[in-house]
């Protein structure tokens, strides 16, 4: 007897879709990947830290505990995802298949743990909530982490987010412990838009993607939910509100450890239209014996350049204030207390020395009232 996640597997066999061979990870990571993890190896102590921990965690004990409390995919376990992972390191050309275990736990996750050696965990309730083909992405996106080497800094996070917990009593003993746990929690954040992307490169259908992540916000009633409108949430959720509401934005991303769902839908969905993913398709992506020629320059050129190309595009009204900052505007005194206060227009006098008005003009978003947060 055959079910039909089964005949679904078989209907989408491995050869109807593109094999990257020898694909670097530097072609699908995102340029504030990178940046975020430049500086987080600069962050004072964290050499210091991540040396001492490489030594001190206990990875065997970490295999043994997977090994003797969850369901290690194999041909005889889970064979349906047990293919998905070997498929997904076919096409981005994985030497060595990362074990993968299924973890019971209602709360859907995925994970890519391990120092030596990745080890790739996905829980009961995101194997249950995926249909095939959204399952093939998040796969897709644990073999990126693999690849790309995130294994490592992602269970030194694992760690030192436990760790703070117990020493949180200790006068000062957090504090340090705190602000690696942040800057690693910045760079998960941007590593999850890169993993997404490999992802896609696995999976390579956009809409199973977008499903996904749209499920996992939102539980399994596809039949009640819409891709677009998904989408349309993250433009509103990124241009809406004051500058108030762009400070509580940050307040409420820095705890977390992957960003929201809807703005990571969107940032696939955009790569997913550039000519960078559509180069990749055709067969022309950076390769990994290429990686040691690669200029270290460069990336910083190519990290900086996004940045200031996020903050030139950006509807965030705390970016377009930086873009209006960079860009020499002036009465800089006067869009702060607009932008706070939501006010607009107006003549503005005292320290501007009536100087012209700016040539930029407000949009829509910026014109509409103050946020709901504070008063």
């Amino acid at each position: 007897m055959t079910d039909s996640s089964h005949e679904n597997h078989e209907r989408v066999p491995s050869r109807q879709r593109k094999r990257f061979p020898g694909i670097s990870s530097r072609a699908y990571e995102h340029p504030a990947d990178r940046s975020a993890l430049v500086a987080l190896r600069k962050l004072s102590g964290f050499d210091t830290v991540f040396k001492a921990l490489s030594g001190l965690l206990p990875e065997r004990s970490l295999r043994l505990l997977f090994l003797s409390d969850s369901v290690r995919v194999s041909d005889a376990q889970f064979s349906h995802l047990n293919d998905m992972l070997r498929d997904a390191c076919y096409i981005l050309d994985l030497e060595k298949v990362p074990p993968m275990y299924v973890n019971q736990d209602p709360r859907p996750n995925a994970m890519c743990i391990g120092l030596d050696e990745p080890i790739i965990v996905v829980t009961t309730g995101l194997v249950e909530l995926l249909d095939e083909e959204e399952m093939r992405a998040v796969v897709g996106h644990e073999v990126g982490h693999a690849l790309s080497g995130h294994a490592v800094y992602r269970t030194i996070l694992l760690f030192l987010t436990s760790l703070a917990l117990k020493v949180a009593w200790i006068p000062l003993g957090n504090v340090a412990i705190m602000a690696i746990v942040t800057a690693l929690r910045e760079w998960f954040r941007k590593s999850e838009l890169s993993a997404d992307r490999a992802g896609l490169l696995v999976g390579q259908d956009s809409q199973a993607s977008m499903r996904g992540l749209m499920k996992i916000a939102g539980g399994n009633h596809l039949h009640e939910m819409n891709v677009d409108a998904f989408l349309a949430q993250a433009d509103e959720y990124e241009k809406a509100g004051d500058l108030r509401d762009s400070v509580l934005k940050i307040l409420n991303v820095l705890p977390r450890s992957h960003p929201f769902t809807t703005v990571r839908a969107a940032e696939l969905k955009k790569w997913s239209e550039t000519r960078d993913y559509q180069r990749i398709m055709d067969g022309h992506y950076p390769r990994r014996d290429e990686d040691k020629d690669t200029s270290v320059t460069d990336s910083f050129k190519e990290s900086a350049s996004h940045y200031a190309d996020s903050v030139r595009n950006s509807k965030d009204p705390l970016m377009k204030l930086v873009g209006d900052i960079a860009g020499g505007a002036g009465d800089l005194g006067g869009k702060l207390r607009d932008k706070f206060t939501g006010g607009g227009g107006g003549a503005k006098g005292g320290a501007t020395g009536g100087s012209a008005p700016s040539s930029e003009t407000e949009g829509p978003e910026d014109s509409q009232g103050p946020g709901t947060a504070g008063s």
